[in-house]
């Protein structure tokens, strides 16, 4: 009997709360802590109200002339979980394709990765706008026709370039922004709402603290797969 051509892996990786230890979006907010913020961001965590329209309304609430301050706030503020450097060694040392995905910013999001060997065409991020009175956040990633939750940075979307008859599609994240990519998705590794919403949805996903959790399952499956073809 032929064996079948295992499908490439490709893994689609959150930023905020995921490559980060805190959801830099909610930092930001909660630091300068203007009037009317954690009503917007809880409408958004229970989907009252879509990820596009809340971070929209958050960051109307600060003021664009504040631009240096919330900037470096957002980037000294920032932890990287433990093991992210070696899970971008291993996917590089197995040719596993790795996109950041992110509902973050890139007044953040570029200045971090910026110390990683993460090609920029491979991060997909919101963009920002300082130019008016308030902070404005631009959409260059919307949902495509398929998608119609109004994800600002559509997980989905850019998912969907990547045949699953030929892409085994694996999502890293933590929170709202990566339910619809987890729909979609091969495998799931979840931590925090997207733990608990995988269980509403009834999805598989492996839990994990650190990269080195995803690491260490990567490998194992991998070994496993290896002994069965030998």
């Amino acid at each position: 009997m032929s064996q079948s051509v295992p499908r490439e892996k490709v893994v689609f990786c959150d930023f905020d709360g995921t490559i980060t230890e805190n959801d830099n979006i909610i930092a930001i907010i909660k630091h300068f802590n203007p009037d009317g913020w954690e009503k917007i961001a809880n409408d958004v965590i229970t989907e009252r109200k879509s990820i596009r329209q809340g971070v929209s309304e958050l960051f109307r609430l600060l003021p664009a002339a504040m631009q240096k301050e919330v900037v470096d706030y957002a980037v000294t503020n920032v932890r990287i979980r433990s093991g992210f450097q070696e899970l971008l060694n291993y996917c590089k040392q197995q040719q596993i394709l790795f996109y950041v995905t992110s509902g973050g910013i890139d007044f953040f999001i570029y200045p971090v990765l910026s110390a990683f060997d993460i090609p920029e065409e491979r991060i997909f991020c919101n963009g920002s706008d300082f130019t008016g009175e308030r902070v404005e956040i631009t959409w260059p990633h919307p949902c495509d026709d398929q998608c119609s939750n109004h994800c600002g940075m559509c997980k989905p979307t850019i998912m969907r370039r990547f045949d699953p008859a030929q892409y085994e599609r694996i999502i890293i994240g933590d929170s709202v922004t990566d339910f619809e990519g987890a729909k979609l998705a091969d495998l799931v590794f979840s931590r925090s709402h997207l733990t608990e919403k995988c269980k509403e949805l009834g999805l598989p996903y492996i839990p994990y603290e650190t990269f080195h959790d995803v690491v260490a399952h990567l490998q194992r499956t991998s070994s496993l797969l290896e002994e069965r073809n030998d």
